[in-house]
């Protein structure tokens, strides 16, 4: 089960940093416009266009990276340093996920990140998918991996 987790998890971080990828090289989808895009990804007050392309290429690599800690972590890969160096990382990439999707539903965060659709994607897709990853994260953790 654990090695199915892994490749869930890795795929789908591996396919949200591919669509970063994506808008970097100046991609709309899942909008009809850059201005609409940004109102749905950022959702900060009066944004109208994305971020510039080195920030979504940054983001896509973070991502890349994380999504290969649970092939890694469930060691369907060998790992090219110590196990508690890997254990430490997916601590870590689970807690931020935690923060992330807790951060959605704080009063902060809503005041901050207000535009529409933004706040409404995020109560119902990104904020529950970020709180989905950190559990299945922890579960890989937990698990230790295939002995």
């Amino acid at each position: 089960m654990t090695a199915a987790l892994a490749i869930v998890l890795s795929g789908l971080v591996l396919a949200i940093g591919m669509l970063h990828a994506y808008w970097g090289l100046g991609g709309v989808w899942p909008a009809t416009s850059a201005e609409r895009l940004a109102k749905a990804a950022v959702g900060t007050p009066g944004i109208t266009r994305m971020p510039p392309p080195r920030s979504c290429f940054a983001v896509a690599a973070v991502l890349a990276g994380v999504a290969t800690w649970p092939i890694l972590a469930a060691r369907l890969l060998s790992e090219p340093w110590p196990r508690w160096l890997t254990l430490i990382a997916g601590f870590a990439i689970a807690a931020v996920f935690l923060g992330r999707g807790i951060a959605g539903y704080t009063s902060v965060w809503r005041r901050h990140f207000c535009e529409q659709p933004f706040s409404r994607l995020d109560a119902v897709v990104y904020s529950p998918l970020c709180l989905a990853l950190s559990a299945g994260f922890f579960t890989i953790l937990l698990a230790g991996g295939p002995q």
